[in-house]
């Protein structure tokens, strides 16, 4: 009986924390489907409103270090309610926002918590789980990252077309207040028990392989963020579709991010992994060119779409594994590292994919900003495999 009451405590504990995935994935992706909404009623232009998809992402890289400091001296449960109050303060206060300036500051805000929240979250997960069982936890954690990507972003375009883009971040204030209330119901009072030195974590950044994977990792992001930053324009003003049709779409692009993360991993279970994410990386390029070529035609500019949100997360898991094994003694550090280089990724691409708008070109020329990245980060991780995992191959 004891037994089943843990089985049950730890699943109410997981579904607590997938709830405070599903918050920041909404956060991080809705924006790409609202833009021209934003843009519209802010009274400012489209690469304007592409900034705050960088605000964001600039908050996650400066909040990611908290992983490294806050839990040194807090209880992992404290650390997770006071990231969900960041999550509630920054989308609340995004709701009210009465300018463009004001809404850069609370997505800087609503950004902080990611990475330390992933991070802290993790290590709950995995202390939550039987032995051999902590990557079935940690994934049903992360669950509420696809979760919001197939559902609750559409939703939430659906709601900035038919009513407001600010009833959205009303929403996401509140299912974080539900989380912060979840955390403290359901979330044992896990203590964080760390013997490693701070000074020793940095070790593994000596050696050559996880600068290699942090590279491809912001390279990657940023040649997809080119383009998917304007997503919305681009199936609006280039590819013709209605304004209403959007919520639809981003159905598809959330249904990529899940497929591309489920298949993703199963083929990384048999192949090298940096191999792996050479040849997506390598196709994400090919997808951008193409998108800059033939987005006025509607079937080519949703296939494409789906593909590269297919690329995006498909890239994802072998990175988060590959930081693992090449950052011995300081898996937390590299985790946030990957983390940065992700989001900071996701601003430097919404800022150079608004570029060549701004010069007067059409939205599609966005894919064409992102193609060099796409293929600076198909030569790091083929340069990575050749130099680590063909050589242990060859070896063994």
């Amino acid at each position: 009986m004891q037994c089943n009451f843990l089985i049950k405590k730890m699943k109410k504990s997981l579904i607590a924390l997938s709830l405070g995935t599903f918050v920041l994935g909404i956060s991080e992706f809705i924006m790409p489907g609202i833009l021209s909404f934003v843009a519209k009623d802010l009274n400012i232009n489209i690469p304007q409103a592409g900034h705050l998809i960088s605000a964001y992402a600039l908050g996650v890289s400066f909040g990611a270090p908290i992983i490294l400091l806050s839990v040194e001296k807090y209880r992992l449960k404290s650390v997770i309610i006071f990231l969900a109050c960041l999550m509630l303060l920054g989308n609340l206060l995004a709701s009210f926002a009465p300018n463009y300036y004001s809404l850069l500051a609370c997505r800087f805000i609503s950004g902080l918590p990611h990475g330390a929240y992933f991070g802290v979250s993790t290590i709950i997960a995995s202390k939550l789980a039987d032995k051999g069982r902590e990557s079935s936890a940690i994934a049903i954690m992360v669950s509420g990252m696809t979760i919001a990507n197939l559902l609750g972003v559409p939703i939430g375009t659906f709601l900035s077309h038919n009513l407001s883009w600010r009833m959205i971040f009303a929403f996401v204030g509140f299912l974080a207040l539900l989380a912060v209330f979840a955390f403290k119901l359901f979330v044992p009072d896990v203590e964080n028990q760390t013997t490693e030195r701070l000074l020793d974590r940095f070790k593994f950044l000596k050696h050559l392989a996880p600068w290699l994977i942090v590279g491809a990792t912001f390279t990657g992001n940023c040649g997809i963020f080119c383009m998917y930053s304007y997503i919305n324009p681009i199936l609006t003003e280039v590819a013709g579709f209605q304004e209403s049709s959007l919520s639809i779409l981003m159905i598809i692009a959330g249904l990529g991010m899940v497929l591309g993360n489920l298949i993703s991993g199963r083929i990384c279970d048999k192949y090298p992994m940096g191999l792996v994410a050479g040849i997506v990386q390598g196709l994400a390029a090919v997808f951008l060119l193409i998108i800059y070529l033939f987005s006025f035609n509607q079937i080519t500019a949703v296939v494409m779409m789906f593909l590269s949100t297919f690329c995006l997360f498909a890239l994802s898991s072998p990175q988060q594994l590959l930081i693992i094994k090449h950052g011995k003694g300081g898996e937390k550090l590299g985790g946030a590292l990957v983390q940065v280089a992700f989001n900071v990724g996701n601003a430097v691409g919404a800022f150079l994919g608004g570029l060549p708008i701004l010069q007067g070109y059409n939205y599609n020329h966005s894919a064409l900003s992102g193609i060099p990245f796409g293929i600076l980060g198909f030569l790091l991780f083929m340069y990575f495999h050749f130099r680590y995992e063909r050589k242990q191959t060859i070896q063994s």
